[in-house]
């Protein structure tokens, strides 16, 4: 193990580049993940006078008013996260075992509610089913529904996280070795009993991955429960209220450091024991690819279920259209375009600066996404396993307590940096990258190591392997971070709401402000806005993306090239 470890060190003297990649990224790490976490934490457990105390701590174990909030966020994770995982399960082996039409389409649906702003859900809610509300009034004639409430919750965090579940379970479902079903299909079984004796239990670490991940988001959430979860308090919204409406910072950190227990449990769950867990025998033969249903019996029904979420989806996203083209919703349906007036006079500089910050920390994230998979696969040197999971923590920690986190650690002498555009970049370049990382580490053990170590055999240092070699190969990778970085910056809530200031507001807060002033049809309008920019944004990086190692490296093409 001694010996392992001043090999590593060695590599590291020997390579200066790789030597000051490995502690810029530990430097960033600590900085930017590991120190305002110690920060919230220590907080907590001091009083006024920075001694150590748990008495506040205490008091809050001991107080409804903070313990109700924990509950009513785990029912709503678990419940959520149930029903999610059962669309996303249904849709998934729809589209991957079943020779039904409109796959195309099913697919597109599915990503819709993944590259949305915040809130638009919880809109549409109030214009279909509030008390001015399209299908409880003008339908049902209902003059005094109430939308507010978990039930509400329930359905928007459904939909907004059962894509995850799709995702997540389409990779599990296509990677199932088809000779287990077909063996039984040979025996005489029938359809339904291959789907209960073989299919199913094979997909339960897909399934039980899928749960913890929307149940991960479901807990994070912040600007559903912050719009439409009535007097059903989560720990998420209590917090954000304790420390703006109360001025209890103490007490704020301690329901943030509250949500982080079981959203990071689950993490540690799905990362590193669902991992290890794996019910689908691999040999080396290779394998048919899945012979796609062709039964009706199978088929329509499956058809028929897609298609009604495919229409529930379209009529969320469809409502808040016409709600942005609408005076007053449910009393004067005239067609205005005064709502969008309004985004592009008044609220033009928050939407500017969501999108310069966007683009600033969009590369960032990307780039630092593909350094860290490089190094983690590639590379042995001290720390690597710590880097791994320091770099994959910021998937499970809350926004709201990066959000407290980085005003407890950045508010301060040596960083006073709360309110500037540089905190904003990188508390959106940190908390965005995993995605990125996931997909990098992925591709990357999939690329066979002699076209990398050919480069280097032909004189490239490690600097022009990845430049040349490793980074085009990861194209599709990297692609996918940065998409997801500039979509979470675009339409991040939790974190930026405790970190912006005049000078740089943010579109999703001023949203969020139309809201609280029931300003509906000009929060759709800036919506509709937000999800123009978004698409194209994602046009523009999928066209720069493509010119990345156009042509494409051999194995040896260009390698010899020398920094």
């Amino acid at each position: 193990m001694r010996e392992n470890t001043r090999l590593s060190v060695a590599h590291l003297v020997r390579d200066p580049v790789l030597l000051f990649l490995v502690i810029l990224v530990f430097v960033g790490l600590f900085l930017f993940i590991i120190f305002p976490l110690c920060k919230i934490f220590a907080y907590s457990v001091t009083d006024n006078d920075g001694n150590l105390s748990f008495q506040a701590a205490w008091d809050m174990l001991k107080s409804r008013s903070y313990l109700q909030p924990l509950k009513n966020s785990m029912m709503l994770g678990i419940t959520t996260g149930i029903l999610a995982t059962i669309i996303g399960y249904v849709f998934a082996y729809a589209l991957t075992r079943v020779d039904m039409p409109l796959k195309g389409f099913f697919k597109t649906i599915a990503t819709i509610p993944i590259i949305s702003p915040p809130f638009i859900l919880s809109l549409s809610m109030i214009f279909l089913f509030g008390r001015n509300g399209l299908i409880t009034r003008r339908l049902l004639g209902i003059e005094d529904a109430n939308v507010y409430g978990m039930h509400s919750l329930v359905v928007v965090q459904t939909i907004s996280f059962f894509p995850i579940a799709y995702l997540t379970l389409t990779g599990t479902l296509s990677k199932l070795n088809p000779a287990v079903e077909d063996a039984a299909l040979n025996l005489g079984a029938s359809k339904a009993r291959i789907f209960r004796t073989v299919t199913l239990p094979l997909s339960v670490p897909g399934i039980l991955s899928s749960f913890l991940l929307v149940f991960i988001q479901s807990m994070e959430d912040f600007s559903n429960p912050a719009v439409i979860s009535g007097s059903f308090s989560t720990l998420a919204v209590e917090a954000y209220r304790t420390i703006t409406g109360m001025y209890d910072m103490r007490g704020g950190s301690l329901m943030a450091l509250l949500l982080l227990i079981p959203t990071l449990i689950a993490f540690l769950l799905q990362k590193y024991w669902l991992s290890g867990k794996s019910f689908v025998t691999v040999t080396g033969k290779p394998t048919v690819s899945q012979q796609q249903s062709k039964d009706p019996k199978m088929i329509w029904p499956l058809f028929a279920f897609c298609m009604l979420v495919a229409l529930v989806i379209l009529l969320f996203y469809g409502t808040v259209l016409v709600g942005a083209f609408v005076k007053v919703w449910g009393i004067n349906f005239s067609f205005t375009w005064a709502h969008f007036k309004y985004v592009m006079t008044l609220g033009w500089i928050p939407l500017r600066n969501s999108v310069v910050l966007a683009m600033a920390s969009t590369p960032i994230a990307g780039l630092l996404g593909m350094i860290i998979a490089f190094l983690v696969v590639r590379k042995e040197f001290p720390g690597r396993r710590a880097m791994e999971f320091i770099s994959m923590l910021t998937f499970a920690v809350p926004g709201t307590v990066v959000g407290i986190g980085y005003i407890l650690a950045f508010n301060d002498k040596p960083f006073m940096w709360t309110g500037s555009a540089f905190l904003l970049i990188m508390a959106f370049a940190f908390r965005n990258m995993p995605v990125g990382i996931e997909a990098g580490t992925s591709t990357l053990l999939q690329i066979d190591r002699s076209i990398e170590e050919a480069s280097t055999i032909l004189g490239a240092t490690g600097a022009v392997t990845f430049r040349r070699i490793s980074l085009p190969m990861l194209k599709q990778a990297f692609f996918s971070g940065l998409v997801y970085s500039f979509v979470r910056a675009m339409t991040a809530v939790s974190t930026v709401i405790f970190l912006i200031s005049p000078r740089w507001n943010l579109a999703t807060i001023s949203i969020f402000s139309l809201f609280e002033s029931s300003k509906y049809s000009d929060a759709a309008a800036y919506i509709i806005v937000m999800i123009l920019f978004i698409v194209v944004a994602i046009g523009v990086l999928n066209l720069l993306v493509g010119f990345l190692g156009r042509g494409g490296p051999s194995a040896s093409g260009g390698s010899s090239e020398r920094a």
